[in-house]
């Protein structure tokens, strides 16, 4: 008895340790909120075509996406703001930029009614720099002729966190706004010289939502899906337009000349069409992977997203990679390495 026991124990134990053969490969990513709602199919979705490989995405802001990836503690970063060259450096390998989707960063309130609202470029940047002060200003009124606006207190809602979403606004705003430049700057965190800080695109939508003559800034997908009025943004050919993937679209005509480490910024760019306030929002991975099946799981899934996986944009509020930028990606994809030697992607 006691025999038969210890066989079936021994069977039990090699059973268990046999296990780990077939298990998922897990591949850990964190990073910008901005394409968390794409970011969320995609997993899933490639889910079904490769069942081995799961996902583990934290939506915890570019700055957060940067510092893990930068020390190694996740397989990927993601972020809006593409890292400068002194995080470049201070990383301790070659870290690569591989573009995923665009999306359009929105301005967005909280007044009664809910109007459509149109507002200026320099306009947008005096309220956040604090000189326009109450909904009825004239510099307001003046591009919503129309409509009646009330005499309350504009409350500007920011990122508390640092930000992808961030750097695209403050981007945007130090090229329409010389004093913005010189007093603010951008970057993914900035010192903001007004307002109230919220954590992640969900939390700047939150803040604004559910305070009345808020104003704030957040991606377009978050503020569809919190059914939360956007304004139409002067464009550089003097057109008010609204955020929209065909807008979005027009602003990525930009990217015709896309630098090879693909670090480019699209805000305020030339065309009637293109709404002004979008961006690439990136995945970083390291040219040569740590882990050989980790590495090439990302390689497969890195062709997948800028092939297949593109066809899901349009339904979640991001433009999908013009065509020139996905030949380049490919090109930029199979320099992904394991110990000096390429991780082919399947295709």
């Amino acid at each position: 008895m006691k025999t038969a026991w210890i066989a079936a124990l021994a069977l039990l134990v090699t059973g268990a340790l046999a296990q780990p053969a077939g298990a998922q490969t897990l591949i850990n990513g964190a990073g910008a909120t901005f394409p968390y709602p794409i970011y969320s199919k995609w997993f899933d979705e490639y889910a079904k075509i490769d069942p081995e490989v799961r996902f583990n995405y934290q939506s915890i802001g570019s700055g957060g996406g940067i510092k893990q990836i930068s020390s190694r503690t996740v397989d990927f970063g993601a972020s809006d703001g593409p890292m400068t060259d002194e995080q470049l450096r201070q990383a301790p390998a070659e870290l690569l930029h591989i573009p995923t989707v665009l999306g359009a960063v929105v301005a967005t309130y909280n007044l009664p009614g809910s109007p459509k609202l149109r507002f200026a470029p320099e306009v947008v940047a005096e309220i956040f720099l604090g000189k326009i002060t109450k909904w009825n200003d004239p510099r307001i009124t003046a591009t919503n002729p129309g409509l009646t606006l009330p005499d309350q207190p504009i409350l500007v809602v920011h990122r508390s966190d640092g930000s992808g979403t961030t750097y695209i606004w403050v981007d945007y705003l130090s090229k329409v706004s010389p004093e913005w430049q010189q007093k603010v700057g951008k970057g993914t965190s900035v010192n903001w010289p007004v307002g109230l800080g919220g954590k992640g695109n969900e939390g700047v939508a939150g803040q604004v939502k559910n305070t009345p003559g808020a104003f704030g800034y957040v991606e377009l997908a978050y503020a569809v899906k919190n059914k939360m009025p956007v304004a139409s943004v002067k464009n550089t050919a003097g057109k008010f337009v609204e955020p929209t993937i065909a807008g979005t679209t027009a602003a990525a005509a930009a990217a015709k000349s896309m630098p090879a480490d693909f670090r480019v910024s699209l805000t305020n760019p030339p065309g009637d069409e293109a709404y002004p306030i979008a961006s690439f929002t990136w995945l970083l991975v390291y040219k040569d992977q740590p882990n050989e099946l980790k590495g090439r799981a990302l390689v497969k899934f890195l062709w997948w997203m800028s092939h297949e996986g593109q066809k899901y944009a349009d339904d979640l509020l991001y433009a999908p990679l013009p065509p020139p930028v996905v030949k380049q990606i490919e090109a930029r994809i199979q320099q992904i390495t394991y110990q000096g030697k390429p991780l082919t992607a399947a295709r």
